[in-house]
């Protein structure tokens, strides 16, 4: 919109913006309602009040745009507005939705405390009944097996409720992803493909070798690299050829484009033998890829990386590696949420994710998922989900 490589004004943006208002609304709404029962009401005003803020700044952005039937001037208000304000609620809205998913994760690590405490006071009412209660053998060890089972129960239930949470997080997230991505692809794509047809038909009606034949030839190709442009950040978002070609073919369409997009250049080794994966499980790992190679275009301090994939009947490992200035295990676990949501990700899939530090300096992440458990991984997640239940 502020770039100026759009034949059309700011004003012209008004109505996917109300698309993507609606999608946002609803998306919240849809969040309140899953999120954890100890979340505070002030931290659900706050971002409430900035997605209010973000969206009156975008309003009235618009507004100036189309004020006294638009112009340089409007539209150089408008754009004012955009840069500062609406980028700086954006920001904001963004800050608020990554303090709520950390919160998230705490109430995940204090639901595991409670249940080890709930464990250890079992634990001491076993000595204590060992000692006082010696003449009701009977008795106390039925107390003590029927205790024993709630607590193993308890913990059991929070463990799934965790898992639960994450999944759902998760397919938010994708949900989301999802839209923004048809939005692109379907809304953005197609007016810039009608542009491009329409130049095409005017530059038949100008002269051959006229200045302006040339001017609508160069306006068409601008054209058509905003609309690849737009296509690879639909692609990025969501990658559809995900379900049309399976994960080995989105894994080679994605590292053809880390190069233009993060700066890195990538070696790709592949391995074993061709088996098909299921598309829950290929966005899990091509989104692990996604985040280990951001993470070393960021951090490393290198601009090569080595991916390698090795997929077998029983087992899928993903190894990313680089030569930069290497990551400490105990840091990368504070370091945000990326590593975060790859370990999530590894989980919901019955694999396990780790963080290494090879002999030749660098840092390597290596995803492992057994394919063979993965559908009754998904089963369980469901089972453990109350909300699904009910749906």
């Amino acid at each position: 919109m502020l770039g100026g490589t759009e034949p059309y004004p700011l004003a012209s943006w008004a109505n996917t913006f109300t698309r993507l208002r609606i999608d946002l609304e609803q998306a919240l709404a849809r969040e309140r309602e899953l999120a954890p029962a100890g979340r505070l009401t002030a931290e659900q005003a706050r971002l409430d009040e900035a997605n209010g803020r973000f969206w009156d700044a975008v309003d009235r952005a618009f507004a100036t745009a189309n004020a006294n039937g638009g112009g340089p001037a409007a539209e150089s208000a408008a754009a004012a507005i955009i840069r500062s304000e609406a980028s700086a609620r954006h920001a904001e809205l963004v800050t608020l939705v990554s303090q709520l998913v950390i919160h998230n994760t705490r109430m995940d690590e204090a639901s595991a405390a409670r249940g080890r405490d709930v464990y250890d006071r079992v634990a001491r009412q076993i000595y204590l009944l060992a000692a006082v209660l010696v003449a009701g053998v009977v008795i106390g060890g039925a107390i003590l097996l029927r205790n024993t089972r709630r607590t193993f129960d308890t913990v059991h239930g929070l463990a799934a409720e965790r898992r639960a949470l994450s999944w759902r997080m998760l397919t938010m997230q994708e949900t989301l992803q999802t839209e923004f991505a048809r939005e692109l692809h379907d809304e953005f794509g197609q007016i810039l493909t009608a542009i491009g047809s329409m130049l095409g038909r005017a530059g038949k009606h100008a002269p051959e070798g006229s200045e302006l034949r040339a001017d609508l030839r160069e306006i068409r190709e601008i054209a058509q690299t905003a609309l690849d442009n737009v296509r690879g950040l639909s692609q990025t978002l969501h990658p559809s050829i995900l379900e049309e070609l399976g994960l080995e073919s989105t894994v080679d369409w994605y590292l053809s484009t880390v190069k233009k997009q993060l700066g890195v250049d990538v070696t790709y080794e592949r391995a074993g033998t061709a088996v098909p994966i299921d598309a829950t499980i290929g966005i899990h790992v091509y989104r692990v890829l996604q985040e280990a190679l951001s993470n070393v275009a960021r951090h490393s301090g290198t601009d090569r990386a080595i991916v390698r994939l090795h997929v077998e009947p029983g087992a899928l490992t993903l190894e990313v590696q680089d030569r930069g200035r290497g990551l400490l295990a105990e840091s990368a676990r504070s370091r945000g949420l990326g590593l975060v949501a790859m370990r999530e990700r590894a989980e919901l899939v019955n694999g396990t994710i780790e963080l290494l530090s090879p002999s030749g300096g660098g840092t390597l992440i290596r995803l492992k998922v057994p394919l063979s458990e993965i559908a009754e991984a998904h089963a369980s997640a469901l089972r453990a989900d109350p909300v699904e239940r009910r749906l």
